[in-house]
Parts: structure tokens; C-alpha cells; sequence
């Protein structure tokens, strides 16, 4: 599979501490980002690039030329005046699904799993979703059970109360028919139409319009996914260079989680929740997952929820209730790598149950299933995992997965974290 690697923008904010270096070739750590994404992309098999490149285009066919040196093959695409960041794509003759991906985004990705991905979805698309620190102000996608993308929130469009933290990461899976989709006139990209020189934005113009066709799915990742388009997100990458957290996300390496009960631990108690309104998260939650975000573990929600099979709550309620934990939780700067949870109860007799959820499953703590189906989704070591928990069946679920553990009270998350990732 061939990869496109968008290479030619100037890189306006971080130019301030960069002034004479294209974007791809900043150092990260001594080695420039790009020379990093290629390298990552040679071990995984894909050796065949095209990069798209426009400001400072020579210095950077200087440093790669033909990409002999890391093993690969480079192509290269040089946009005389700026076409957007799609308008390439119409002249570099692709005939088969390619990789899409940015030369300033710091990312150590397992492509051949999402490559896997998209081949089993059978889309024209598949997008890199993530969830990130700062939700509010990113592109949401939106998406329904089976992964299909129904709507695309961009920062500027109006976004519900409560939203699901799946943040648009920027690399893509994309079959060159939703180029001839799109129905734009490959004759008038970099030409002057109306007055204004024709260029092509590849979110709003391509991959917008496919939201509710069944064409496009999101492929939910953990892996690293950063911008360093600014001073500030530059001395981060930097910096999680430098400790290995980049290299470490990355799901072809074993992950370490701290497992999370819900009701009692991230939220007030309540007994059965049944409401949205309900829900409060519990003081210095936030700080405590913002911990776990940056300790490398991942933050793995699971939790009993029988008020499904009780009849009490709907799936689209429990989802909007979930929603709400990862908007509070992400204003203020935290998020959940995951939140698995068991609908099932074995007991009968309730008004209004639901009766083919109504058995004695795997999944329902104190049994081990959401974190053994958590561990294969994500590649997670139970052994050096962690589940915290404010319950004995909490306690016995994680024994079980072969996790180690530990029971709070309501409100010791924090101290507990602290505790066991200092």
C-alpha cells in the first residue's frame, strides 16, 4: 500500500522557534518528525511514499532525495502555489487504497492494524480517532455501533451538551473513488474560479460529505497522535520522546492499564443511576485520570450496569449518562482510553425487563469478561495492570483477569493513583 505523506505546509505558529527549518524536518529529540514517520513506516512494511511538499521544497528532496538511504521509495509532488490540503490527491494517479497521513503530527501508529481494519469494515474510508485532553475544542467525530461515521463537528459547528470524547486524529485509510465522489473538477484546482484561487480542503470538501453513507468508519486507536504546531506542544512531544511514551503506545507493544469502577469511584454514589442529571463526578477524579493519562497506563472504565437488562435505563440513555463522564471529564483535561460495561443481570422477575439479557454472564464482576475483552481490544498486560474500585466484586474481577488491585472509599481515586503510579 502506498502512503501520502502532506508535507508542504509552512508551519506559521511554530515558526517562531524554527524559523528556517521546513515543518517536517524539525528536530524531535536530534531526529526531524518526518525522518521518525518514515522510519516507523519502513518497519512496518510500506515503503513506498509520495510526499506532497511546497515551502522550503528543496531542503526537503535534499535530506530525503529518493529515500534510498531509510530503505524506501520516495516520490514527490511539488505544488507550485498552494492547492489546499487534498488538491494533490488529484494528480498523483492513485489507483488503489492508500495511506494518509501528515508530515508535523508525531505519531508511533501499528498501520498495519488499522490497514487491517479498514480491509474488514470494506469503507472507502477509515479515520484515526482517538480521545484527547481537549475535546471542547476539537473535531468530534460521531459515530454508531458497527463504527460507521454519522456527523463530523468541527470546532465551529454547534456540538450537543454531552458528547463522546472521539477526536479526528488526522491519518486516513482512503480508496481513490471518493476522489470521482466528491465531483470536483480536477482542471480547476490552483486555478483562479470566481475570483479566488481554487484549493481543496480534504475534511469539509472529500471526507464531510460521506458522514451517514456507510462509506466511512472510525478506527477507535490508544497510539500516540499529537500536532507540534506550536512552541508549547513542542517541548510535550519532546519531552514524551525523550521518557519513551511515544514508542510505548503504539498497540503492537504489550499496554498497561488502570482499570476504573464506575458508580462510587469516578461518580457519587447513587445506587442504580438512572438519570444524566444524576451523574456527578467526584472531586479530583479529573486529576487523578489526568495522572493516568500521563503515567502511560490507559484509563479503562468497566462497570456493572443491570439497569439495561432491568428494564430501567435504555442504551441510548446509558450512552448519553457515558457521554456526559467523558465532557466533564474532558473540560477538564482528562479522558478515557475505554469504558466497557456488562447490561447483563440473572435475576428475574423486574417490570419491564429485558429478558434476553437476563442470564448468568461472563462479564459481570466480580467475573473477569470486560477486562479480558478490554485486554484483547488493546493489547493490555493484566498482569501489570491495575484495578481500582470501591467494591469487593471489584477487588475479585480484577484478581480474577490476574490484575492487581485495590478498594477505596468514595473519593480516594486520587490518593490511590498517586499511590500506585508515583
Amino acid at each position: 500500500m502506498k502512503v501520502v505523506i502532506m508535507a508542504g505546509g509552512k508551519g506559521t505558529r511554530i515558526s517562531e522557534i524554527f524559523p528556517n527549518i521546513p515543518k517536517p524536518l524539525i528536530p524531535i529529540d536530534g531526529i526531524p518528525v518526518l525522518e521518525r514517520e518514515i522510519i516507523y513506516l519502513r518497519d512496518q512494511g510500506f515503503k513506498e511514499l509520495i510526499l506532497t511538499i511546497g515551502h522550503m521544497a528543496e531542503k526537503i528532496q535534499d535530506y530525503f532525495n529518493d529515500g534510498s538511504k531509510w530503505g524506501v521509495n520516495i516520490e514527490y509532488f511539488i505544488e507550485d502555489k498552494p492547492l489546499g490540503n487534498a488538491g494533490a490527491l488529484f494528480f498523483l494517479n492513485l489507483k488503489e487504497d492508500f495511506l494518509l497521513l501528515n508530515a508535523d503530527a508525531v505519531f508511533d501508529v501499528d498501520f498495519n492494524r488499522m490497514v487491517d481494519y479498514h480491509k474488514e469494515k470494506g469503507g472507502l474510508v477509515t479515520l484515526f480517532t482517538h480521545p484527547n485532553s481537549h475535546p471542547y475544542d476539537s473535531g468530534l467525530i460521531v459515530a454508531d455501533k458497527n463504527s460507521q461515521v454519522n456527523a463530523w463537528l468541527a470546532k465551529e459547528d454547534e456540538r450537543p451538551v454531552f458528547y463522546r470524547n472521539r477526536v479526528n486524529a488526522g491519518l486516513y485509510v482512503i480508496s481513490p473513488k471518493v476522489l470521482e465522489l466528491s465531483g470536483i473538477n480536477m482542471n480547476e484546482i490552483g486555478k483562479e474560479v470566481d475570483g479566488k484561487v481554487k484549493k481543496i480542503d480534504l475534511d469539509r470538501q472529500i471526507l464531510k460529505p460521506l458522514c451517514g453513507t456507510g462509506k466511512m468508519f472510525c478506527y477507535d486507536s490508544t497510539e500516540y497522535v499529537k500536532d507540534m504546531g506550536t512552541s508549547e506542544r513542542f517541548s510535550s512531544v519532546e519531552k514524551d520522546y525523550k521518557q519513551g511514551v511515544v514508542r510505548v503506545k503504539n498497540l503492537s507493544n504489550k499496554q498497561k492499564a488502570v482499570f476504573l469502577d464506575r458508580d462510587g469511584t469516578i461518580n457519587k454514589y447513587v445506587g442504580f443511576l438512572k438519570k444524566t442529571e444524576e451523574f456527578e463526578l467526584l472531586s479530583d477524579v479529573a486529576e487523578a485520570i489526568k495522572f493516568i493519562n500521563s503515567s502511560g497506563y490507559l484509563a479503562v472504565v468497566v462497570t456493572n450496569q443491570p439497569v439495561i437488562a432491568r428494564g430501567e435505563v435504555t442504551w441510548e440513555e446509558l450512552e448519553e449518562i457515558h457521554n456526559k463522564m467523558e465532557t466533564e471529564l474532558g473540560k477538564q483535561g482528562a479522558y478515557l482510553d475505554g469504558i466497557y460495561f456488562c447490561p447483563h443481570h440473572p435475576h428475574k422477575g423486574y417490570e419491564g425487563e429485558i429478558e434476553e439479557l437476563k442470564f448468568d454472564c461472563d462479564c459481570r464482576k466480580p467475573k473477569p469478561g470486560m477486562l479480558l475483552k478490554a485486554a484483547e481490544d488493546l493489547n493490555i498486560n493484566l498482569e501489570k495492570s491495575w484495578l481500582i474500585g470501591d467494591s469487593e466484586s471489584d477487588v475479585q474481577a480484577g484478581e480474577a483477569a490476574g490484575c492487581k488491585t485495590i478498594k477505596i472509599e468514595e473519593g480516594g481515586l486520587l490518593e490511590a493513583v498517586r499511590g500506585i503510579l508515583k
